[in-house]
């Protein structure tokens, strides 16, 4: 090869060098910029497909001084006929008017188009991950930063992929888990790649003890995550907070009736050392789902429900808690449920997390919460 050609090759090595530096210093700054104040309020609302009830959405996070809409996107309401077939109408209604009012938005992607998957089921990674992660692009090429249509600030890349349920019926181990993390990877890239600015968070994991292949304990599943390298593929760390039949403050395993730590509002403190012994402590933990249920109709849930009085006092002394002992590590908690979804109905266990009515009439969790931030017991 002549001189020329050498320098023409060694030109074009230099300049790959150069992009893979500049995008290591994108994400480096992007990661930089991830923290929020500790700690921001939110709660899961349920607008989407629902025209007649979006104002009232707004109504209740505003009315509660929440900074924050965690909103469900089902992939296959957007892409449903065929891979290219999208109608944005309903998100652009839904992501338009949240951010007008002034809410930023986590959005979680799951619930797959029938055509992404041959086995049809309720919602399950796609049989083509890239299928996934094409969405993701055009999700935020759509509602990134600067967009007129309104602004997504954040993405949680599908929900509890520790449940087999949630994860298409598959056995829960670690080789599932490998493929969460290369959803969650190849997703991370996507987003970043069309916008650094938009936040990329693990899927919430549920607080369960199970492990018997239908579900595996949230600890262990975060742990096979950052064996896997979750720490290189998140800006924030997801996770749930249920309280179950405790009172927040209370400590691991001092409740006979729960055995297992997974049923305490402090779980979460377990899953931050997890963090912290993988090298990840300068992450914030983002509570994507917490609060207490009050269901006394599904058997399998009652043995752990509260009074709503219960509810309202756990609910603001949660917050409480985490602000006076998490901080600064906290990012953002999400209210589990902040209004009902309209396709539940009371025998739906969904339903009694709530704290609010059916029709956006208060339940007391509500009213303590809209109480505690104008008082300032929440600041």
């Amino acid at each position: 090869m002549h001189l020329g050609g050498i320098c023409h090759v060694t030109q074009r090595l230099l300049c790959a060098a150069l992009a893979a530096c500049i995008l290591a210093m994108t994400l480096s700054l992007a990661r930089a910029q991830v923290a929020v104040s500790s700690l921001e309020y939110g709660g899961t609302v349920f607008p989407l497909g629902y025209p007649e009830i979006t104002q009232r959405e707004i109504g209740l996070l505003s009315g509660a001084r929440l900074g924050w809409a965690r909103l469900t996107i089902p992939w296959r309401s957007v892409e449903a006929g065929c891979k290219g077939c999208h109608d944005w109408s309903d998100l652009d209604r839904v992501v338009g008017t949240l951010s007008q009012a002034g809410i930023k938005i986590l959005a979680r992607v799951d619930q797959q188009p029938d055509w992404s998957r041959a086995d049809k089921v309720d919602n399950g990674p796609p049989d083509a991950i890239a299928d996934y992660v094409d969405f993701m692009s055009l999700l935020t090429a759509r509602y990134g930063a600067g967009s007129l249509r309104g602004t997504i600030h954040a993405v949680e890349v599908w929900n509890e992929p520790n449940l087999s349920r949630e994860w298409g019926g598959a056995l829960i181990d670690r080789n599932q888990a490998a493929q969460y993390m290369y959803l969650l990877k190849e997703s991370y890239r996507a987003v970043k790649a069309v916008d650094p600015s938009i936040l990329v968070l693990n899927a919430g994991l549920s607080p369960t003890g199970t492990n018997d292949g239908t579900a595996q304990p949230d600890d262990v599943y975060l742990a096979w995550l950052y064996d896997l390298g979750l720490q290189r593929f998140s800006d924030a760390i997801g996770v749930h907070g249920a309280g179950y039949g405790s009172s927040p403050e209370a400590d691991l395993l001092s409740n006979p009736a729960f055995q297992h730590p997974s049923f305490y509002f402090r779980r979460v403190e377990q899953l931050r050392a997890i963090m912290e012994a993988n090298g990840d402590g300068a992450k914030q933990v983002w509570l994507l789902e917490f609060g207490w249920t009050t269901d006394q109709i599904n058997p399998d849930r009652t043995f752990y429900a509260v009074t709503p009085e219960q509810q309202a006092d756990y609910l603001v002394r949660g917050l409480q808690y985490a602000r006076e002992m998490w901080s600064p590590w906290i990012g953002v908690a999400f209210v589990w449920s902040l209004s009902i979804d309209p396709n539940w109905t009371e025998q739906s266990e969904q339903y009694w997390w709530s704290v609010t009515n059916s029709d956006g009439s208060p339940r007391p969790a509500y009213s303590a919460l809209v109480k505690a931030r104008a008082s300032g017991a929440l600041p």
